[in-house]
């Protein structure tokens, strides 16, 4: 089908909202000259798009409701099975609802992407089925991602496992709670502020952000190139090596997996156990002025007990870690506002594969602003404020800020295997009611992350696990180590993990 053609108003038009000013006879030149640069638009059309083949049968599957969905945390279910064998054979999987599945719909928390059926599937998506596993469904997430709480998505509010009626954190809320109830064997998470660790936290399991391009996020919908992460997210430590070997390595098509790692056997390196280890607790990682002093202790009865392990642990000062929420906001909020809103979910600029139908579809939030989450639009009035009035002045700024804070982590990391600090300052904490003042809304939303968001902004590699409980509920104890050293991030999760019950500490 031709693409359609302007008339010389709307050559005008353009030109105007650049800042050109065409009367009409120069307008009709315009269009004149244009003509065959059309015709080439017309034959780009006419070709067949270039996806990756989908490899496995399945059906759309169905909307699960009442005991089926217990928890608010499933958005479809539908059953695809993967190889008759492989390291994840027998193991079912729950995919956070920003990843493609072709045929299967996808919302991504947001009213405005309802409806949306995908045509591919992601990398991580093949590589999970190619080893032997089983897809069970989509998982509830918050709208556009763009939360730390469960209660935003357009779906419904997920609720935590461990006590309905509290958040299961955020964005990946339906994957840790349907992990954490015992739904699923393992589920895929995102991570651009911590969404992969959050609700790990918040749900007592284990959640992998690995570093930064080491897992392929073709097919994932895109929020800000250079802060994407998606992983692994399981109730035990062996899962989370072993799927982590499955999804990591390149593709060949996304531009964030710019020096090409693959993966390591993580479940045979994990079993050198934490003797030996150098682990300093970050001092800037605890009373944060959200901070609760149980969840600061538990902490630092964690990190005691790996001294107990063999591993030699110590306070290090990282003064810069307070600066990284600061550094990671115009990341986040104009580079989203940009990248996913404005730009269709992809913008320019980026030699990788682009869902074309995703973009048509996600256009359509531009006649349905208003119906956007509390938490994505105040973000995009943030980022929309300061690429206005600063043209992107700040965000690249934050982004040159974002190397000096790398090097402040790897110059701690020098002396150190790991860093420890808690994954979140405080435990999960009850979803807002209905109809809750927006202040309500965007504090439930934001207040749990400023530990986590620094490691999207450096790229380190950062896993949550459960260390004991607080009222409780579960404490998230996070280690972050070297780049593409998460080998020795699972040898201490795994030490950790075998030294006793995680719930009676």
């Amino acid at each position: 089908m031709a693409v359609k053609r302007p008339d010389t108003r709307q050559i005008q038009d353009v030109a105007k909202s650049l800042g050109i000013h065409l009367d009409e006879a120069k307008a009709a030149s315009y269009l004149a000259l244009l003509q065959p640069n059309f015709d080439a638009y017309d034959a780009v059309d006419e070709m067949p798009d270039y996806l990756p083949e989908v490899k496995y049968q399945r059906s759309a599957g169905t909307k699960p409701s009442g005991d089926e969905n217990k928890y608010g945390a499933w958005y479809a279910k539908s059953t695809i099975k993967g190889a008759a064998s492989g390291k994840l054979a027998g193991k079912t999987v729950a995919i956070k609802d920003n990843v493609c599945v072709a045929g299967v719909p996808m919302m991504n928390g947001a009213s405005t992407l309802e409806g949306f059926i995908p045509t591919i599937d992601a990398t991580i998506i093949t590589r999970l089925l190619d080893a032997g596993a089983t897809i069970a469904g989509k998982a509830v997430c918050e709208y556009f991602c763009f939360s730390g709480g469960s209660h935003t998505s357009a779906s419904g509010p997920v609720h935590n496992p461990r006590r309905m009626g509290y958040s299961a954190g955020g964005s990946s809320s339906g994957s840790a709670a349907l992990v954490a109830a015992g739904e699923v064997d393992l589920a895929i998470g995102g991570d651009q502020g911590g969404s992969i660790r959050m609700p790990s936290s918040y749900c007592g399991i284990y959640g992998m952000k690995a570093t930064h391009g080491l897992v392929p996020y073709t097919g994932v919908m895109p929020i800000e190139l250079t802060i994407d992460h998606t992983g692994p997210m399981t109730a035990n430590v062996t899962d989370n090596a072993v799927m982590l070997e499955v999804l990591a390595g390149p593709d060949g098509l996304d531009p964030r997996q710019h020096a090409g790692r693959s993966a390591q056997p993580y479940s045979e390196l994990m079993k050198a156990g934490a003797k030996g280890l150098k682990i300093g607790i970050v001092t800037e990682g605890f009373g944060w002025p959200q901070s609760q002093a149980g969840v600061d202790a538990k902490v630092r009865e964690a990190a005691a007990r790996f001294e107990k392990l063999g591993a030699t642990v110590s306070e290090v000062s990282l003064p810069m870690h307070r600066a990284g929420p600061a550094i990671w906001l115009p990341i986040a909020a104009e580079g989203a506002t940009q990248m996913m809103m404005k730009d269709g979910g992809y913008g320019f600029n980026y030699k990788g594969l682009y869902d074309t139908a995703l973009i048509d579809y996600h256009v359509g939030w531009k006649k349905r602003a208003d119906d956007l989450s509390e938490t994505l639009k105040i973000t995009m009035v943030l980022g929309e404020y300061f690429i206005q009035n600063y043209c992107g002045h700040y965000y690249g700024k934050a982004q040159n800020l974002a190397r000096q804070l790398k090097a402040a982590y790897d110059t701690a990391l020098s002396d150190f295997d790991l860093l420890l600090m808690p994954t979140l300052p405080m435990v999960a904490t009850k979803l807002p009611d209905p109809g809750a003042p927006v202040e309500d809304v965007i504090a439930r939303a934001f207040e749990m992350l400023p530990n986590t968001c620094p490691t999207d902004v450096t790229g380190h590699p950062a896993m949550s696990l459960p260390c004991g409980t607080f009222d409780g509920l579960p404490v998230g104890l996070m280690l972050i180590g070297k780049h593409y050293d998460e080998a020795t991030i699972y040898r201490a999760a795994y030490s950790f993990e075998q030294s006793g019950d995680w719930t009676t500490f």
